[in-house]
């Protein structure tokens, strides 16, 4: 078996996973998402020319959303299966499809209020109430999120995006604020398992590790892995990081879903093997492709031949 490893950069988390793969003798060929050139009426093919080798599924690690969501959706269109999928990858990558979807099936959300222009963004605001949290529907690490306090910090932070104006400043994604116990909580989901979690910690609001926020080991086995494999399967499933925060009076609540996580400062202290899994998850998933098409073209070949009970004017014989 063979697996893409869809790349724009390799991190330690990359070189985990092909390390994993090659302890389980599964080949690994590493894609740069930035060589390929795809003709959507044929082949994909490197940017010298040469054919790209057959793989059996493509496991998604780009760093930049777009760029990973055009490739999936031009792998799953070659026949090609991708974890994530380029639907999960659309979802998850924009946190007001998100919050729509984790709503629409039953998923507990912090409350969220959305303004495309600058006035409905600061009547948005208001309606919440201070403290709240501005951010961007796209993005990672904790990048470009602001907390409210007051009128006057809301005035200028919609100004500033506004005057930006870039894509990512064009929708005003406004969250409730919750006063979390000094952490909130990641749970690390492959398949229909929570595999791992980890609470971080930090004295800022903001508790991401790409913001020195430090990490210690919890147990998903109780609600919270409950919680997080829900979340996973309304946005479709994969290899996917639940963030969860505990509101006071309230219970869990789910945050954001990441498609694409980092997971290199959460191996050591949970102890768990999390690129192993998300490796035997990928193999299980190309197995269960090439099981399904040969039950398919099997199924095809019967229709054709006349059996199964097909009617010989839907290509069965009279």
């Amino acid at each position: 078996m063979r697996i893409g490893l869809l790349v724009s950069r390799v991190r330690v988390e990359e070189r985990m996973i092909a390390e994993e793969m090659a302890a389980r003798g599964v080949q690994c060929t590493m894609i740069d998402v930035r060589d390929l050139v795809w003709d959507v009426h044929g082949d994909c093919r490197l940017r010298d020319g040469s054919p790209l080798e057959h793989v059996d599924l493509v496991l998604e690690r780009c760093i930049s959303q777009t760029q990973g969501l055009t490739a999936a959706r031009l792998f799953e269109a070659a026949g090609v299966p991708c974890v994530n999928s380029a639907a999960v990858i659309e979802t998850c990558g924009d946190k007001l499809a998100t919050s729509l979807t984790l709503v629409r099936e039953g998923v507990p959300t912090p409350r969220v209020l959305v303004g495309v222009e600058p006035e409905s963004a600061l009547a948005a605001v208001e309606r919440m109430g201070y403290p709240c949290v501005l951010k961007p529907t796209s993005g990672s690490w904790g990048r470009l999120l602001a907390r409210l306090n007051d009128r006057h910090a809301a005035e200028a932070v919609i100004e500033h995006k506004a005057t930006l104006g870039s894509v990512q400043h064009g929708v005003f994604y406004v969250q409730e604020f919750i006063e979390k116990p000094g952490r909130d909580l990641r749970v690390f989901v492959v398949g229909d398992e929570a595999v791992a979690g980890i609470a971080r910690y930090s004295d800022h609001w903001i508790t991401n590790t790409a913001r020195g926020g430090r990490a210690e080991a919890f147990d998903v086995s109780g609600e919270e892995g409950d919680l997080a494999v829900r979340a996973a399967r309304a946005v479709g499933g994969g290899v996917l990081a639940v963030d969860l925060l505990e509101a006071p009076g309230r219970g869990l609540l789910v945050s954001e879903v990441n498609h694409t996580m980092e997971f290199r400062n959460s191996v050591e202290p949970t102890g768990v093997n999390i690129p192993g899994r998300i490796v035997e998850f990928a193999v299980q998933a190309a197995r269960n492709r090439d099981r399904g098409s040969a039950e398919s073209n099997a199924r095809r070949h019967r229709a054709l031949n006349g059996h199964a009970g097909v009617p010989a004017s839907l290509g069965g014989r009279a």
